[in-house]
């Protein structure tokens, strides 16, 4: 140790070590005063020399008795003490009075010291000193097992090296083990001299990635009651470990959780989390179901160059999310993702499969849109230049797919079909004149479908369909435009680009369209696509870096009859014209940005979308804040069901901010976000961590109004040295 604390960290002893901590260095490098007695050498010429130094000294047949600034060296460890009782055969050596002992980084102060030198076992009373890493203790008894293992009885430890120490353990009895864990008995968490809690086992780890007990997460919540969140954390190996725990809410009921995480060579990695609960019987004896979530992320290096990829966000219950998920994003998306992907590319072909099913829950409707692929593979031939300046490329797939609402598929009546696609094209690029690119491409489209849409009922039948039509288009970008803008040294500093688009594609009709299944309708995509992009970029070194882009955007389709836009008809005739889009990105630097989106339709004259979004600093940092507020409207849809109307309307502003007060030793995070519609607030949240030198203590606030009872939630977890914070399983910011 390089200085002491100004008040001992334990009472009385501590301090009795630190004045010997500050004496064994003088002891070891100093030249010694003159002893009355020379040092007692034993075993001369062995593999190692003890040495004793003392004021006053005398040897019988095996034994030397030493007193008065006794000094014992004996290969790495020095000893001190008042009187020595040393057996020259045994090598047993007992101490006693103002003992201090240093050896391999240890520094323990004693009463009384019992143990042989050349084993290094032995036992030690009142003891206090430091083990490393950075273990401060004080002990009724220390036993040293082995030369990296130590047992204690009757105990206070801590591993913050403070000058004055915030917090500590009280304890029965404890397993050291240097470097690896301390494993406690009938544990009791001070922060300062205050119980804060009891455990009654408890792995504290000495290094990162140990095996042990997290510490519990305590709160409070309207609607559940008292609750208490332990989670265990196992290292398995260094590419995988394991996090289980248990959340326990009083009035609603008990959760139990697993995270798996993993990582091999060759790129094979994921992670599994695994989550369960039981609700408690109510006052009238019912309960709902318990509910389940599995969400899994897996990427998998396979032979011959194959990569398999999956995906799982499943859970049995959305109300359950509604209610319980910390995660405000995710408590009010009900979706379920299941999808396992295959791909291998070479060098001009790529090849993938698929089997998937997405379904998104409605609960204005009680009702869930569910989209099925079993499977779906494309094999792809990448652009291949022919003869110059004429390309090749294909595209293949193969989809059994269905679709529809989830009582569809109940029902037996959900749209379905099986679809191969054969589609080659022919490209021709243009760049000879630099300030204008263009491309001409021509494609085939060649489609089988196992079922079709009979003419009479519209029923589907298994009655096999063969389309063919030919799609024609020239994407142009130019003129392009720019302008450069010097500083006053002369240097370039800023450049503005501008580059117009025009985008025209031809699809020639297809016979017996009115048969093909599809999800939405068959569509013919006759249209013209224009717009411009401004770009400004500024010099930084020797790149460009883009600061600012505007554009705008509309199509126009010259057979609005059987377009996209033809099931909403305006004033009974089809819109010939799409909604008009800009968007907007400024980002002059690293820790600011601002980006906008927005949609216009120049039929009904409004904004069907807005989109804005701010940030300043970076979340790391501490200090940091995001704005962003959304609003969509489907202004197309009219004259319907107010209900199918909702699930397309959505106006909501939100926020997301940090705070970091070193002076005050805090860190502050806020959350809140408002429904401008119906003008209310969805959620609030706060969260401050205060940094009391070793001691993190995290106290969590957040107030979901949207749930069906609006619910307030108090949490409250402790950060102390290399012991986490217990997982939560159910999400939330920052904790």
């Amino acid at each position: 140790m390089d200085s002491c604390p100004s008040r001992p960290i334990f009472p009385r002893r501590l301090l009795g070590f630190c004045l010997a901590a500050s004496i064994v260095p003088a002891a070891l490098f100093s030249q010694p005063p003159a002893r009355p007695s020379p040092a007692v050498q034993t075993d001369p010429g062995g593999p190692a020399e003890v040495r004793i130094l003392a004021r006053n000294q005398e040897r019988t047949k095996d034994r030397v008795f030493a007193s008065g600034d006794v000094e014992i060296h004996y290969r790495e460890l020095l000893l001190l003490a008042d009187r020595v009782e040393y057996n020259v055969e045994t090598k047993d050596v007992l101490a006693e009075g103002n003992v201090v002992a240093q050896a391999g980084g240890e520094v323990i102060r004693a009463e009384r010291v019992l143990f042989n030198l050349e084993t290094g076992r032995g036992t030690i009373e009142n003891a206090s000193g430091m083990i490393p890493p950075s273990i401060l203790f004080e002990a009724e008894t220390l036993e040293r097992r082995q030369a990296n293992l130590y047992s204690l009885k009757n105990a206070r430890v801590t591993a913050c090296t403070q000058p004055n120490p915030r917090w500590s353990f009280g304890l029965s009895r404890a397993n050291l083990k240097k470097d690896e864990y301390l494993e406690m008995w009938d544990a009791v968490v001070r922060v300062k001299s205050v119980p804060v809690f009891y455990l009654p086992y408890l792995r504290y780890p000495l290094k990162e990635r140990a095996t042990g007990f997290l510490l519990p997460r305590i709160g409070f919540g309207g609607a559940k009651g008292l609750a208490v969140s332990q989670s265990f954390y196992w290292a398995i190996a260094p590419n995988m470990d394991a996090t289980v725990g248990v959340d326990f809410y009083l009035s609603r009921g008990t959760g139990a959780g697993l995270e798996y995480r993993y990582l091999f060579p060759g790129g094979t990695r994921g992670d599994l989390n695994l989550y369960y609960f039981v609700y408690k019987r109510d006052a009238q004896g019912g309960k709902p179901g318990n509910s389940s979530i599995v969400r899994l992320n897996h990427t998998q290096a396979l032979p011959f160059g194959f990569t398999l990829a999956a995906n799982v966000d499943y859970q049995t219950s959305y109300s359950f999310l509604r209610e319980f998920d910390n995660n405000f994003q995710r408590a009010l998306v009900y979706n379920r993702t299941s999808q396992v992907y295959l791909t291998r590319s070479w060098r001009r072909f790529n090849l993938s499969a698929r089997a998937s099913r997405f379904e998104t829950y409605f609960s204005q409707l009680d009702d869930a849109n569910v989209t099925t692929s079993m499977p779906q593979i494309n094999f792809n031939v990448f652009k291949t230049k022919l003869f110059a300046p004429l390309y090749f490329s294909l595209a293949t797939s193969f989809t059994r797919w269905r679709y529809g609402w989830k009582s569809q598929y109940e029902a037996g009546t959900e749209r379905r079909s099986t679809r191969l696609a054969v589609s080659p094209t022919l490209s021709l690029p243009f760049s000879s004149i630099p300030w204008l690119t263009a491309t001409t491409s021509v494609t085939a489209n060649l489609f089988y479908y196992g079922q079709s849409l009979d003419p009479e009922s519209g029923g589907i039948v298994d009655e096999p369909l063969f389309t063919r039509n030919l799609v024609a288009g020239i994407e142009v970008v130019g003129p392009v435009l720019y302008r450069i803008f010097y500083g006053r040294d002369g240097q370039a500093r800023l450049k503005n680009i501008v580059e117009p688009y025009v985008n025209y594609s031809y699809d020639s009709p297809t016979r017996r369209s009115d048969r093909i299944v599809t999800s939405y309708g068959f569509f013919r995509y006759h249209q013209m696509s224009y717009g411009v992009v401004s770009r400004f970029l500024f010099k930084s070194g020797d790149r460009a870096v883009e600061a600012f882009s505007l554009g705008l955007g509309q199509t126009v389709y010259f057979s609005p009859e059987d377009g996209p836009l033809s099931l909403f008809p305006v004033d009974g005739k089809p819109p010939r014209f799409s909604e008009i889009t800009g968007t907007l990105r400024f980002y002059p630097q690293a820790k600011f940005s601002f980006d906008a989106s927005a949609a216009y339709n120049p039929y009904y004259r409004n904004l069907s979308s807005l989109r804005l979004s701010a940030t300043a600093g970076a979340k790391a940092d501490g200090n940091f804040l995001t704005m962003s507020w959304f609003s969509s409207r489907n202004s197309w849809v009219t004259g319907v069901d107010p209900a199918l109307i909702a699930l397309y309307n959505r106006d909501q502003v939100g926020a997301f901010g940090g705070l970091r007060l070193p002076g005050l030793a805090l860190d502050l995070q806020l959350e809140a976000d408002y429904n401008i519609k119906e003008r209310r607030l969805l959620y609030t949240g706060a969260q401050v961590t205060y940094h009391y030198q070793c001691v993190d203590v995290l106290v969590d606030v957040r107030v979901f109004y949207f749930r069906d009872r609006p619910d307030t939630q108090i949490r409250v977890s402790l950060g102390l040295g290399a012991i986490g914070k217990t997982l939560d399983f159910l999400g939330g910011f920052g904790f």
